[in-house]
């Protein structure tokens, strides 16, 4: 569906444009909508919405259009699925390894050009095209309440829990998975109810590998059990 289809569809409706502009990283339109919606329009000729209202905007895109949606609502999911990660390079490269033998592209900001960006400008700019995250928890720190050293425990980086965050704010819940590390000895990055933690103490494609594929797979990603 091309950008001048999209406008066309949500006018029609009674949607009017309140902005539309070019996407940080140039991959397409954003288009910011009067009822809080906003539609990513990539050049590729996939979109996908965020923000309020989206049922109505999805309605109206439905109703004359063929494109697949890239992330959130539609029967193709993007197949770029970001990767978060601490100091655990070895568990990157498992996970790396397991999303490419699925056939998925991993998105890793410390492999994507900086371009000046900070961290934060970097997320912004690469989540809209993604439809899936994994987090990787690994005790890489170690912390405890002020004045209590007896009560110390493994966390994950701050870098994690800060992306952790913002992804769950853009894919909501049901598309971040958080794989966890020694969980015994872990301090879990959040206590927020509904999260996918995955636990694995070493390989993570034979001890978290299906448990990953079972919840993306609930989300329309299409994963051939023979690659598991």
């Amino acid at each position: 569906m091309t950008l001048d289809e999209i406008k066309s569809a949500v006018q029609k409706a009674g949607l009017p444009i309140k902005s539309d502009s070019r996407l940080p990283n140039d991959t397409g339109t954003q288009l910011r909508l009067q009822n809080g919606a906003i539609i990513n329009c990539f050049d590729k000729g996939t979109y996908n919405i965020q923000g309020t209202n989206k049922e109505s905007v999805e309605r109206a895109l439905a109703a004359g259009s063929s494109a697949p949606v890239a992330t959130g609502g539609g029967a193709l999911p993007s197949s770029k699925v970001f990767v978060v990660y601490g100091h655990d390079v070895d568990a990157r490269h498992q996970l790396e390894a397991t999303l490419r033998r699925w056939g998925l592209d991993p998105v890793i900001l410390d492999q994507l050009p900086s371009e000046g960006a900070t961290l934060i400008e970097k997320l912004e700019s690469y989540y809209p095209n993604v439809g899936f995250a994994v987090v990787l928890a690994t005790p890489d720190d170690v912390a405890y309440p002020k004045g209590k050293d007896d009560q110390k425990a493994f966390r994950a980086r701050q870098n994690v829990v800060l992306e952790l965050g913002m992804l769950l704010a853009h894919l909501g819940r049901k598309r971040v998975a958080i794989l966890l590390r020694d969980q015994e000895s872990m301090e879990r990055p959040s206590d927020i109810q509904g999260l996918i933690y995955i636990p694995f103490k070493s390989d993570i494609t034979k001890e978290a590998g299906l448990l990953l594929a079972k919840e993306m797979a609930a989300q329309g990603y299409r994963i051939d059990v023979a690659k598991i």
